[in-house]
C-alpha cells in the first residue's frame, strides 16, 4: 500500500511534510495521553508533597485559618501562618522514653541551662511521661506535670509512687488553659510540645497569666531550619516563628541557647519583666 505524502516548498529550499489525513486521529490520542499523564504526575505530585483534603474542616477562627487541604501531619489549623501538627498520642509513649534521647537532645545540659533554684515552682507542659518532670523535681520545691492526656498522667503518678517522688503534682489541661494556679510559676517548660497545641493563643495566654512577675517561659523545638533533622517538619519550628508567635501574647525573648545537638532552646519573659 502506498502513502501519499506531500511536500510544500519553502525559503531556503526546505520542505514540510503533511501528515496523511488517517494519521491526525493517532496525533490527537497521543496528545491526549500526554495530558493525561501529565495530570496523574501533578496529583502523585501533592501526595508527595504530603498533602491531604478534608471537607469536614470547615470553622474559621479569630486567630486561626482552617484549611481543607493541608498536611497529612497536621490537623488543617493555621496559626500566624504555621499549620498545628498532630498530637503524639499516648499509645507511642514508650517513644518518650527512648535511650537514643541522652546522646540526641543532651537532657541533662538543657536541664543545666534552665539555672532551677531549690525555690522554684516549675511547670513542665506537655509532659508526657514525665521525661523532664522527674529530673527538675530533684533540683525545685514543686513540679506541676501537665498534659491533656489522662493517659500519661496516669504514668506520672504510677512513677511518682514506685520511685517516692512527693513534689510532682499531675494536672489535666484542656486544650485552651493548663489550669494552672494563678501568678505561682517561677518557669514554664515546653519540650517538643508548644507545635501540638491545638489552640496555642488561649494556652499560652492563660499560661502567661500563671506567670510571677519574673517568671520564664522556655520552648525547646527541633530546628526547621535544618532539613537534615529526621523529623517531620510539622514537629520542627523555626525560631523567628517561635518568636513571632511569643510576640503575638506579650512574651520577648530573653535568651537564646544553641548548644544543644538538634533542638532551639529559647527563654522568654513578659515585656517589662525585670529579667
Amino acid at each position: 500500500m502506498l502513502i501519499k505524502t506531500d511536500f510544500f516548498p519553502v525559503p531556503d529550499g526546505e520542505f514540510i511534510f503533511s501528515s496523511p489525513p488517517f494519521l491526525i486521529p493517532m496525533l490527537f490520542k497521543q496528545k491526549f495521553f500526554l495530558i493525561v499523564s501529565f495530570l496523574i504526575v501533578v496529583f502523585c505530585g501533592f501526595g508527595l508533597l504530603n498533602f491531604t483534603y478534608d471537607a469536614s474542616v470547615l470553622a474559621q477562627g479569630e486567630y486561626y485559618q482552617i484549611r481543607s487541604l493541608h498536611s497529612r501531619d497536621g490537623i488543617g489549623k493555621f496559626y500566624l501562618g504555621r499549620e498545628i501538627a498532630k498530637v503524639m498520642g499516648h499509645q507511642e509513649m514508650l517513644w518518650l522514653e527512648r535511650p537514643s534521647r541522652r546522646f540526641t537532645e543532651k537532657p541533662d545540659d538543657l536541664i543545666t541551662a534552665l539555672h532551677l533554684k531549690p525555690t522554684d515552682l516549675v511547670a513542665d507542659i506537655g509532659a508526657g511521661t514525665g521525661y523532664f518532670s522527674f529530673p527538675m523535681a530533684n533540683l525545685v520545691e514543686q513540679v506541676f506535670a501537665v498534659d491533656v492526656q489522662p493517659e500519661m498522667l496516669g504514668a506520672i503518678d504510677f512513677l511518682a509512687k514506685e520511685n517516692q517522688v512527693k513534689n510532682i503534682t499531675t494536672i489535666l489541661a484542656t486544650e485552651t488553659d493548663p489550669k494552672l494556679p494563678i501568678n505561682a510559676i517561677d518557669l514554664a517548660l515546653m519540650v517538643d510540645a508548644y507545635h501540638e497545641f491545638s489552640s496555642p493563643r488561649e494556652m499560652m495566654e492563660n499560661l502567661v497569666k500563671s506567670l510571677k512577675p519574673d517568671g520564664r517561659v522556655v520552648l525547646v523545638e527541633y530546628r526547621r531550619e535544618n532539613p537534615l533533622i529526621p523529623i517531620k517538619a510539622l514537629h520542627k519550628m523555626t525560631r523567628r516563628q517561635v518568636e513571632k508567635e511569643m510576640a503575638a501574647i506579650g512574651l520577648l525573648p530573653e535568651e537564646i541557647i544553641e548548644t544543644l545537638p538538634q533542638q532551639h532552646l529559647m527563654i522568654f519573659q513578659k515585656a517589662g519583666s525585670s529579667g
